[in-house]
């Protein structure tokens, strides 16, 4: 796993070292192992590298033997060798045994049409010295990240925004359409991010910088295509691709591991690395989080599978005394305590191995929330003509808050497209305006509608999956994983996030996934053989942080300060935020989740706009140690 870093100055003038260089340095925890740079006319390449495979040759930017094709890479390729061969094949020679390299060679191959052939994780750039154009891609599912702006008539691109920062004339200004959707579903939705003036290439989308033009393409559609058979047939299969997948993602010429939650997911992953090497697993908890921590569960899992296991627990102080450091390394700002919570369990793991894998991406293609079992409930109002669905949420509004069955005929008598906008949904429209300073008129169906018509045709059931895997996912679970492993200089993979897994996931019908009173059945059933059954039949806890009892507690007086000393009347009004703490406080109401939203983004604006807190990306001592006891063997 790497960083990667460029500019192409659209002027006609030449590369900067200084500014490529400290672009490089602001993302140093990706790469530790090794730096790189390519600088020819317009265009500067950069490079940090966590060494992973061909630890000798790896090293970039690499070019074909030429030097007229130039590529920066993040992420893992795991068909590389199939690939090779088959490029042998056409006549290519090759100098390394990378996966980087192979890249280089399908571009030669293929052009644009390089990306289709590519299996894993990714986020590269290719500068093609003949056309004098810049080619960037990211993956399917949107694992690796990558930024990008136009300053100063220089286009550059990071594999994070603090490797931005360094670049002349970019703006540290907030997009306040990203505020006000950040405020809705915890993250700023893709393509947009909190500045106004830097974006993120999304996933499964290519993009060509020549001249003066930027021209943007998906190149793949994530869909679901349920196709009727047999239960048996997806039961059998789920767990063959699976299976392949895990020994697909092995593929590494340093230490592996793998996180270890309560869940199925986790577990699934876990016992199948073990049908083929000794495992090291990782977990974390939290003082305060009671029945609701992992430890207990992970252990008894371990315990179960025989792994190497690992743990600790994390304390209220523990967890505030890193939170602003970690909401640097974010990036933009992300209110899922979970987020946080990422950091510690690879802190953890970092000093054993280099490369964990996970259960992420499981419950989106699936079908593994809860809330996806709704529209289950939810059925006998389809039955009702549209008015009368209206009439009962009518009346519904004027029952008192928290009255039983309030809220059930409130969500009945809204379609999905109206109720469901993602696994969190924190303030609602009417909530924002009461405190937000939004001069534009903005709904946060302005970012999920565009979805729901694509798949306006399908069951409601395939519709929520359908939004979470192109905006909770990438929005969210895969931003934090990413930012919070490579802040340890670690790799993390997720195997569920195949393409040959998807794609035979996506034909599940909705039935299948949502079977017997539980969520992801056919994955259940599918590693029912290779779970003890006190693990495949156990409830998600969903890394659960006790968030709600530190504001109310621990945290309060750091938060209260926080909004209090806030100089951003201007965007919303911290009097409002601030009864809130107290209703939560003394128990009125659980504003846990909005709270935290607010003094995440707070933080955040205190470090990358105002810059009124400090951090500057380096090693951890154990990453650097581990850096020079490579680069003394090298010598040998």
């Amino acid at each position: 796993m790497c960083g990667i870093v460029g500019l192409l100055d659209r002027s006609g003038g030449t590369g900067n070292t200084d500014v490529l260089q400290a672009m490089s340095a602001a993302i140093i925890h990706r790469g530790p192992d090794d730096e790189g740079y390519f600088m020819d006319g317009p265009v500067s390449l950069g490079f940090r590298r966590l060494a992973i495979i061909d630890l000798s040759l790896g090293h970039q930017p690499l070019a074909n033997e030429e030097e007229t094709v130039w590529i920066v890479f993040n992420g893992e390729i795991y068909n590389y060798q199939v690939l090779r061969d088959m490029l042998r094949g056409y006549g290519h020679i090759f100098k390394t045994d990378s996966d980087t390299e192979v890249i280089v060679h399908l571009y030669e191959q293929f052009g644009e049409d390089c990306v289709k052939h590519l299996r894993g994780m990714f986020a590269f750039a290719i500068w093609d010295a003949k056309k004098e154009q810049l080619f960037l891609a990211r993956d399917l599912f949107g694992i690796k990240p990558l930024y990008y702006t136009v300053a100063e008539n220089t286009f550059a691109f990071a594999s994070e925004i603090k490797g931005l920062m360094p670049v002349p004339g970019v703006t540290r200004e907030i997009d306040r359409e990203s505020f006000w959707h950040y405020l809705t579903f915890q993250y700023v939705p893709e393509p947009r991010t909190m500045f106004a003036d830097i974006s993120k290439l999304p996933p499964a989308h290519y993009m060509i910088v020549k001249d003066k033009q930027m021209i943007r393409k998906r190149y793949y559609q994530l869909q679901f295509d349920p196709v009727e058979r047999p239960i048996e047939y997806y039961i059998k299969g789920t767990a063959e691709r699976l299976r392949e997948s895990v020994r697909a993602h092995m593929v590494s010429d340093v230490p592996r591991g793998a996180f270890l939650s309560s869940g199925v997911d986790s577990s699934a992953i876990v016992a199948l690395l073990r049908e083929l090497e000794d495992v090291q697993t990782f977990t974390v908890g939290f003082e305060g989080a009671g029945g609701q921590s992992e430890i207990a569960y992970a252990k008894e899992t371990a315990r179960l599978l025989k792994t190497q296991h690992h743990d600790t627990i994390i304390s209220a102080k523990t967890y505030l005394d890193a939170l602003p450091n970690l909401v640097y390394h974010q990036d933009e700002p992300v209110a899922d305590p979970s987020a946080i919570a990422l950091h510690f369990v690879a802190e953890l793991a970092s000093p054993h191995v280099t490369v964990v894998l996970s259960g992420e991406g499981a419950d989106e293609i699936f079908g593994g929330y809860t809330i996806y079992r709704e529209p289950l409930s939810l059925h006998m109002f389809d039955f009702l003509p549209p008015s009368m669905r209206k009439a009962l949420g009518d009346v519904a509004q004027m029952f008192p808050a928290g009255m039983k069955g309030r809220s059930f005929l409130m969500r009945g008598s809204k379609p999905v497209e109206e109720r469901f906008f993602g696994n969190a949904y924190l303030y609602n429209e009417k909530e924002k305006r009461a405190f937000v300073r939004q001069a534009k008129s903005l709904s946060s169906l302005d970012v999920t509608k565009p979805f729901y018509d694509q798949v306006a045709n399908t069951d409601d059931v395939t519709k929520m999956q359908y939004v979470d895997l192109h905006t909770w996912l990438p929005g969210d679970i895969l931003m934090k994983a990413d930012k919070m492993t490579m802040k340890n200089s670690l790799e993390l993979r997720v195997p569920f996030l195949d393409k040959e897994v998807f794609e035979f996931a996506a034909q599940i019908p909705a039935r299948y996934r949502l079977m017997q009173g539980t969520t992801k059945y056919v994955l259940r059933e599918a590693v029912r053989d290779i779970l003890p059954k006190e693990v495949a039949e156990r409830k998600k806890l969903g890394f659960p942080v006790p968030t709600r009892t530190w504001l109310r507690n621990e945290h309060y007086t750091f938060v209260h300060d926080l909004i209090a000393s806030s100089q951003l009347d201007d965007l919303f009004d911290k009097d409002y935020v601030l009864t809130m703490l107290e209703e939560h406080r003394q128990g009125v109401r659980d504003h846990a989740r909005k709270i935290w939203a607010i003094v995440i983004f707070l933080l955040w604006h205190q470090i990358y706009v105002e810059q009124s807190r400090v951090f500057v990306s380096q090693e951890t001592p154990f990453i650097a140690m581990r850096r020079k006891k490579m680069f003394a063997e090298t010598l040998v």
